[in-house]
């Protein structure tokens, strides 16, 4: 038997340990450290967030309280029904005004506060360099001043609304310093800076605001100028900018030819990024909307109706807030926009009315000579003239602060050189100015639309407009019995031989092409009881006149009206559900045009190809799109297919031709694809790619689109089409304009639902246009109305997302979750049953 003996060293004692032990007792200790590191660090967390949260937290609004203030004749109850709608009653109108104008600091203050320094041109101050560009255009436009000098020219009842409205928001914000409330908003700790109090002068900028968001037409000349370098051939320029069919359209010059001595640039191209925080849409997402009313003899129910989306942005919050308001005259109920004293769509007890973009022709842009001897000077027909200027400081967060020389000519402000693509159509020596309705001093719009709120009838209401300036609107109005249609704000007059006329940037110095004031009131497109009992707008071309009583050139749609006649004429007689069906309708008269033509040589020919192969994989596509209807469903595979075919195949039609420019053109313009594929004019040239040694035909072309558009969707959905859900890329982004890219913080403040509908649906979805995700839904009805005076208090409305800006509040997406379903609340002025469903009485008492 072997004995085996444990070695040790003379040293070892009996409570001795070896190097291993010690290593482990070592470690054991590391790991005590560390674990108990890990737990502070852990510990430290929760109460960092747990803090954080607190003082979030702490700037969510009380709806069930008292509060004396300053500034009011006698008590205001803010009634907040189960959807947070305040329902403001007061014994006087300018009481009402204030507890409206505390409404909307209670739960939109840092949207309001945003929307302020935007016009201001004052984002730098708080968000540094990234802003620099838009204050600078932003001051280069000046409207708060011009809107500073705007408040003496309002009515007398409109200027105390703006007043007592002033006075509303100031005491929230009042409130909110004396009483440590969270600053008024989580965003004010991220972004800190100090609130001034609200005047007048700010909500009627805010509408001058508004205004730049659904002006395009400036852009659209720059389009047109640089297309028309690139395309010397007038009809091929006629077919990739399209004119919406009808007479009225004269022939205009080359641009190239306006300014025949000058240099003009290289053609280059470099797409301007997106930003939330910038108030000039993209070409696309100036604004569009829906509205339509029915006469008696066609409802149902024998009262007028009327229906309304406007389309804007997808934000969170929302641009509107749902209100009520009790006037002397009456109740108004509708959308309001938080920092104007206003229902800018919505109905009384009398009228109900709604809006859409017009696409008024109503910017122009002015090439201005500088004298070579002296370039504070420019031309002008009476020879030179020095630049009105003025020197403006815009501070930046953390760095210098930069000095802007702001210049303006007879015709307007001059534009900074380096935005939009000017300086590529801007030859050397020149500078460009922009003349626009909402440049004026005495700009009494918001005087208008108040007048409008106490309207009692359809003559009344139309007889108020005359007072809009800007954002020029189809007006549509209602009374118990009779329906009417009108465009709205200020038409500029042209003279007819101007050289643009409009649509391309003219030389300023030559008198013809300056405004010769404005039109008349009267003059403005006007339809009161038609014999049809319908009237409406989609954004459609309204009138056939020849230049320059044309009212424009640019429309915003050829498709929707379309369907819309299909489904109005489909019925003899329209019900509230009938206009909420067509509100909600997912058809697209574009798919239903087009697959026919593009794809007319592809259906159901060839060979049956191997399983696995694009050959193959094109024939499952086809047999899809064979079957489908042109509804733009979220759960069907088809309108993807559709979306990601059209996308490559205008890419591929234009690219050749027009290089980089492309980039430019990335919506699908339908009436360019219908006049390729029927050859109006030769527009079947752009089918063959010029660069290659082949011909390709329009066939050729549509095939390789849809393998390419086959391939994008495997890369991106995977090979199974039937699987493919429109829905999954048809997302709709309601994005926080300041915290929606901040990691993890992001999924807290952006709200992303799928949807049905596109961009020519009557429900319509925009999408992007932009990868990574083209198809994502970014501009949409943010507000839906119907109004039904046969029993208005059974009228409907919904916004797209919550009454709240507190991302924190139950109140920030509840809406916009009915929104994604096709649902409404209740649109009533019963003052019982706002109470009975009340979540919180707020009372104002006079201190």
């Amino acid at each position: 038997m072997v004995r085996i003996r444990a070695l040790t060293t003379p040293d070892q004692g009996a409570g001795d340990t070896g190097p291993g032990t010690r290593g482990n007792d070592r470690m054991a200790t590391l790991f005590r450290w560390l674990l108990r590191l890990a737990s502070t660090a852990i510990v430290l967390a929760v109460i960092a967030v747990a803090l954080v949260y607190y003082l979030a937290a702490r700037s969510l609004p009380e709806y069930d309280k008292t509060l004396a203030v300053d500034g009011i004749g006698a008590e205001i109850e803010i009634v907040r029904d189960n959807s947070a709608v305040p329902h403001i009653f007061a014994e006087s109108d300018t009481d009402a005004f204030f507890g409206l104008g505390y409404a909307h600091a209670q739960d939109r203050l840092w949207q309001m506060i945003l929307m302020r320094r935007t016009v201001q041109g004052r984002l730098s101050e708080v968000f540094g360099q990234r802003t620099l560009e838009t204050d600078i255009l932003l001051r280069r436009l000046d409207l708060y001043t011009l809107a500073t000098r705007s408040v003496a020219a309002q009515e007398p009842q409109a200027l105390g609304a703006l007043r007592a409205y002033s006075a509303g928001v100031n005491a929230r914000i009042a409130e909110i310093n004396d009483q440590s409330l969270g600053r008024g908003a989580p965003e004010f700790f991220v972004f800190d800076a100090p609130i001034a109090p609200w005047q007048p002068a700010d909500s009627i900028a805010l509408v001058k605001l508004m205004a730049l968001q659904l002006s395009g037409q400036f852009r659209d000349e720059i389009l047109r100028a640089r297309a028309s370098l690139q395309l010397p051939d007038p009809d091929r320029l006629a077919d990739i900018l399209p004119d919406i069919p009808g007479d009225g359209t004269a022939a205009l010059p080359s641009y190239a030819s306006l300014v025949p001595d000058a240099r003009m640039p290289r053609f280059a191209a470099a797409p301007e990024r997106d930003d939330p925080l910038s108030p000039v849409p993209r070409r696309g997402l100036a604004g569009a909307s829906n509205v339509w009313a029915a006469a008696p003899e066609r409802s149902a129910g024998g009262g007028t109706l009327l229906a309304n989306d406007p389309h804007l942005g997808l934000t969170a919050p929302s641009t509107w807030y749902l209100a009520r308001l009790q006037l002397q005259e009456g109740g108004v109920i509708g959308g309001t926009i938080p920092g104007i004293p206003a229902v800018m769509l919505g109905r009384s007890q009398s009228l109900a009315w709604g809006i859409t973009s017009s696409y008024l022709d109503d910017q122009d842009l002015h090439l201005e000579e500088l004298n070579p001897d002296d370039p504070q000077q420019y031309r002008t027909p009476d020879g030179w003239a020095r630049f009105t200027t003025r020197r403006s400081i815009i501070e930046i967060k953390d760095e210098a602060p930069v000095t802007v020389t702001l210049r303006w000519t007879e015709n307007g402000p001059v534009l900074p050189g380096r935005r939009f693509g000017l300086d590529r159509i801007t030859p050397s020596g020149h500078v460009m100015s922009l003349s626009w309705t909402a440049l004026s001093p005495q700009d009494t719009s918001l005087s208008g639309a108040l007048r409008l709120m106490r309207a009692q009838s359809v003559n009344e209401a139309l007889g108020a407009t005359g007072l809009y300036i800007a954002p020029s609107q189809m007006l549509s109005v209602i009374d118990a019995d009779h329906i009417g249609l009108k465009l709205v704000g200020a038409m500029p007059r042209r003279d007819r031989a101007m050289q643009g006329q409009g649509r391309l940037p003219s030389p300023g110095w030559i008198a013809a092409n300056r405004w010769q004031g404005m039109f008349p009131d009267t003059a403005n497109p006007e339809w009161i009881d038609p014999a049809g009992g319908i009237v409406g707008n989609t954004n459609n071309k309204i009138v056939d006149r020849a230049f320059p009583d044309h009212v424009s050139f640019d429309w915003g749609d050829s498709q929707r009206v379309t369907r819309w006649t299909q489904l109005m004429q489909g019925r003899q007689v329209h019900t509230r559900d009938s206009f909420v069906e067509a509100q909600l309708d997912t058809v697209s008269p574009a798919a239903r045009t087009l697959l026919p033509l593009i794809g007319r040589d592809l259906w159901y020919t060839g060979e049956a190809a191997p399983e696995g192969t694009p050959e193959r994989q094109r024939q499952r596509a086809l047999d899809l799109l064979a079957n489908w209807n042109g509804e733009m469903n979220e759960h069907m595979p088809e309108p993807l297919i559709y979306a990601a075919w059209l996308r490559a195949l205008q890419d591929r039609l234009i690219r050749d031709e027009i290089g980089p420019l492309a980039d430019e053109f990335d919506r699908v313009e339908p009436l360019f694809i219908e006049r390729v594929f029927r050859d109006v004019d030769g527009a079947g040239a752009w089918c063959d790619v010029v660069r290659s040694v082949a011909t390709e035909s329009c066939t050729d072309i549509a095939r390789m689109s849809l393998d390419d558009a086959l391939l994008w969707i495997v890369e991106h959905y995977g090979t199974a089409l039937e699987s493919l859900r429109w829905g999954d890329a048809h997302q709709a982004l309601h994005r926080h304009a300041v915290l929606g890219e901040v990691p993890v913080l992001r999924y807290f403040v952006n709200i992303r639902q799928n949807t049905s509908g596109g961009d020519f649906t009557l429900q319509r979805g925009v999408s992007s246009a932009q990868e990574p995700d083209p198809f994502l839904n970014v501009h949409a009805a943010t507000y839906r109305g119907v109004y039904d005076f046969a029993d208005p208090d059974s009228s409907v409305f919904i916004s797209s997302t919550g009454q709240s800006g507190h991302f924190l509040s139950r109140h920030y997406d509840d809406l916009g979750t009915l929104w994604r379903r096709g649902e409404y609340v209740p649109m009533s002025l019963d003052e019982d049953l706002a109470r009975a469903a009340s979540i919180g009485v707020t009372r104002l008492e006079a201190r």
